[in-house]
């Protein structure tokens, strides 16, 4: 299978997935299927991670990549290849280039994340870092490859990347044929999009529920107006599906094959990852943990069995801290409480007394002693707690004011 450049548009067959599964032989992995049974209980049905987080370069980018670069013509390798990225796909590019001995080039933002830059470098692509959000980053990628003649390598709008991606669903059918359900996070579209040509093909009666970051959702206004949309200033912290426009090639896919689009709160990404780890032992970026955010906000609305596309594992450690402590306080299991008391020894071991009694584990204290909103004999105490739930944190607040405390937030 070969496109040139001028192929963009063609459309993408089952055929030339399974064309793309044979160019990957012994490059990608056949990553493994988990069950959970956790998610089993709540659907009640079987449920299955496909486990993309656990994929070379650690998502499923590679794959797409890849196809993209082993298709080239030989002129258009010699000229090299240049991506825009933020993390995933960057890795996925710089891999695939070095195994294919294509020369590449990676744009980056300038507030990427230490850990994907080193890792992009360490996989053989020059890093070049510039702009601040994605958009500027994409622009001078683009400028590039008009100045030098280096192809440009999108991470979603090309058939070949479509038919790599696609090798996951061929994938998930082998290893679970009774599959009645697939459920895939969306942000340009070309892994749902692939997913899709290769099971509606082979299957046209499993059902596949694409998922969006309710903040960065442009394919349900998209799909709505008939055509790929933009909407301003998407935010989310899963930056893997942090889109603003589908892709033309992807949007037509999955306008036509996907049979449904659900969106997903912030707060259900985090609650999402955080059982991933803890109940899977599985390290999941928020991206890859939307379709089990999905399963999670509506668990019986899914016709089993259900595989939930795991489709990436790369989260920087300071947000995965910040996320961990957003999902436990999403479950009420993190309680950051500040309240006022007098500033007199032996008040502050008065307080963590009453804490004590309702058994509330005291992670973080801090004083605030200078400030025009207190008393002369007033001090402000922001306390961080580990709570045992929404019920634990309202007899936390109670047991606080009971006892004479006045609880600012």
């Amino acid at each position: 299978m070969s496109y040139s450049t001028a192929d963009s548009l063609r459309p993408v067959t089952l055929d030339d997935v399974r064309g793309a599964q044979k160019m990957l032989t012994g490059v990608a992995r056949v990553t493994a299927m988990e069950g959970s049974r956790h998610l089993t209980q709540l659907v009640g049905s079987p449920v299955h991670f496909k486990c993309e987080n656990l994929q070379r370069t650690g998502s499923f980018k590679l794959r797409g990549a890849y196809v993209r670069i082993a298709g080239l013509l030989p002129e258009e390798r010699a000229a090299g290849v240049v991506a825009a990225s933020a993390g995933n796909h960057a890795q996925g590019v710089a891999l695939a280039s070095a195994l294919l001995g294509v020369r590449s080039t990676v744009f980056m933002p300038k507030g990427a994340p230490l850990p994907k830059i080193s890792a992009t470098k360490e996989y053989g692509a020059e890093v070049r870092l510039h702009g601040h959000v994605v958009d500027e980053t994409l622009a001078a990628a683009q400028e590039y490859a008009h100045e030098t003649g280096a192809v440009f390598i999108h991470p979603f709008d090309h058939p070949d990347v479509i038919a790599g991606q696609g090798t996951v669903g061929l994938e998930i059918l082998d290893q679970c044929p009774e599959v009645r359900t697939i459920v895939v996070g969306i942000g340009g579209g070309g892994l749902a999009a692939g997913v899709a040509v290769a099971v509606k093909a082979l299957r046209p009666d499993v059902r596949i529920v694409g998922v969006q970051a309710a903040g960065a959702a442009a394919f349900p206004p998209s799909l709505a107006a008939g055509r790929p949309v933009s909407i301003q200033h998407p935010a989310t912290m899963a930056d893997g599906i942090k889109v603003g426009r589908p892709g033309d090639v992807p949007f037509a896919i999955v306008a036509d094959l996907v049979d449904e689009v659900r969106t997903v709160t912030e707060n259900e990404l985090s609650t999402a990852l955080l059982l991933c780890l803890e109940r899977a032992k599985l390290v999941v970026e928020p991206a890859g943990a939307s379709p089990v955010a999905a399963l999670l906000s509506d668990p019986r609305s899914f016709e089993g069995p259900v595989v939930a596309l795991l489709s990436g594992g790369n989260v920087d450690p300071l947000l995965l801290q910040r996320i961990l402590r957003h999902g436990m306080s999403a479950q009420g299991r993190y309680l950051a409480v500040t309240l006022r008391l007098t500033d007199r020894p032996g008040a502050l071991a008065t307080l963590l007394g009453v804490l004590s009694v309702v058994d509330a584990n005291v992670l973080d204290v801090s004083h605030v002693r200078t400030d025009p909103r207190l008393g002369l004999t007033e001090v402000e105490v922001e306390l961080h707690l580990e709570t045992k739930g929404p019920v634990h944190c309202a007899e936390v607040g109670q047991a606080l004011r009971d006892a004479g405390y006045t609880v600012i937030d």
